[in-house]
């Protein structure tokens, strides 16, 4: 028998500081890890099914609702999916004002992260208030940061949150130039403040820690990927996203209403900054790969605590291509390109803050969905996450109880997993046997 000492059970019953409800179970027997189990337990949101027989104009509003950290995702997975199955090509014009969108969400996105629910876990403090008290210049800097990117986001998508001004082929309305170039100062004093924050978080004490990845994101042939792509992973795979599916397995477990996703025949794989910064690091504008180089952080870069960093030099690759794009803005002649719907099924995918997101339609002959698929990037990361756990079980035991807890959690807060985001609706196969 086991004695009492030479057995250890964490169990976190919520985790703090991550958008969603999930709970972490460890149990440790011998100074091995006997079960690790990552927990979503929010109920499932029923997206895809909403969906279905609904036109297809609404799938950018209604997935938008989906993450109120990260709508401007959903959308753009969800119009490059449509419009790839209607054969809309999108003018330059708007692409571009689709990009400048995209960079608001990563800033307010990231900021926030890196801020208010990430820095804390290096600093030994419970939350953003009290790192406040010995660094407050700087976070009053970041909040204003993370407000720079929700102005942009409210003036392109209509609103800061859900953003209402995104359609199929282009946009409703778009700004006018002098609108967007009132934010230029802001922007640029912004792009100061995350210059600060790169070099503040890259000093932080880091855990050492380098598993072997499996990274997986978008490759563009011209740009640091976000708003489209095809699908690469340092294992050599290359492939348009309509083949997406033929690379990842999707399966589920008892403990979480969340699927999980793996690569067929190799297992748990990491999408999100880390991925996107080792697979396309030379696509990172100037200053980042400068202050990358500043910092010590250039590819290979294994380690997800260290995805701090990275998320910072994405806020500034992402201020510094903002700046650019609005000085050469000029409207489109028309804000959205005329279309004509045939049935099919389309695909489409793009770089949320967290990930890879991928969606999946297929649509009939009148228009209307008639099947939905979103693989959303904590669904991807989870199974990858539980790997890191059980890795790091063994120097988790040598810990007291609370510090061991917020290890788990600042471990886990490396993904900044969106729980809501990745909880699905669970298939319920039932078979019954002959007696």
């Amino acid at each position: 028998m086991v004695s009492h000492e030479r057995q250890r059970t964490i169990r976190i019953s919520a985790l703090a500081r991550v958008e969603g409800e999930g709970a972490l179970f460890i149990r440790v027997r011998d100074g091995k890890p006997m079960d690790v189990r990552l927990q979503i337990y929010e109920p499932p949101r029923f997206f895809e099914a909403l969906l279905r027989g609904r036109p297809h104009t609404d799938a950018p509003d209604i997935t938008a609702r989906i993450c109120g950290i990260c709508p401007v995702a959903y959308q753009m997975s969800a119009c490059n999916a449509l419009e790839s199955l209607f054969g809309i090509t999108i003018p330059p014009e708007i692409r571009q004002l689709r990009l400048l969108l995209y960079y608001a969400e990563w800033i307010q996105s990231h900021t926030l992260h890196v801020v208010m629910l990430h820095a804390p876990d290096f600093l030994g403090v419970d939350s953003v208030v009290q790192m406040a008290q010995t660094n407050r210049d700087l976070v009053q800097r970041a909040l204003q940061l993370k407000n720079v990117g929700n102005q942009l986001l409210a003036l392109i998508g209509g609103r800061n949150i859900h953003p209402v001004n995104v359609r199929v082929g282009g946009f409703y309305t778009v700004p006018r130039p002098d609108h967007l170039r009132a934010l230029r100062d802001p922007l640029q004093r912004g792009l100061e403040t995350a210059l600060t924050l790169a070099r503040w978080v890259a000093r932080f004490p880091f855990p050492d820690f380098e598993p072997k990845y499996e990274f997986v994101a978008l490759r563009h042939p011209t740009e640091y990927a976000i708003l489209d792509g095809h699908v690469v992973s340092s294992y050599g795979v290359d492939l348009p996203v309509s083949r997406f599916e033929e690379l990842v397995v999707e399966h589920q477990v008892p403990h979480s209403t969340a699927l999980r996703y793996e690569i067929a025949g190799r297992g748990s794989y990491l999408t999100g900054p880390l991925a996107r910064f080792n697979l396309n690091f030379s696509q990172l504008s100037p200053l980042a790969q400068e202050v990358a180089h500043e910092t010590g952080h250039v590819p290979p870069l294994q380690n997800p605590f260290r995805s701090i960093v990275v998320r910072c030099l994405e806020i500034i690759h992402a201020l510094e291509q903002s700046l650019a794009l609005i000085e050469r803005y000029e409207p489109p002649a028309r804000s959205w390109v005329e279309y004509e719907v045939r049935p099919g099924i389309g695909f489409g995918a793009s770089e949320a803050p967290r990930g890879l997101l991928y969606h999946r339609y297929e649509v009939g002959a009148d228009g209307n969905i008639r099947e939905a698929r979103i693989v959303p990037p904590t669904a991807q990361n989870q199974k990858r996450i539980e790997d890191d756990l059980r890795v790091l079980a063994p120097r988790v035991i040598q810990l007291p109880k609370d510090r061991a807890t917020k290890f788990c959690e600042h471990a886990i807060r490396n993904y900044d997993p969106c729980i809501s985001c990745a909880t699905h609706f669970l298939h319920l196969n039932i078979v019954e046997e002959d007696e």
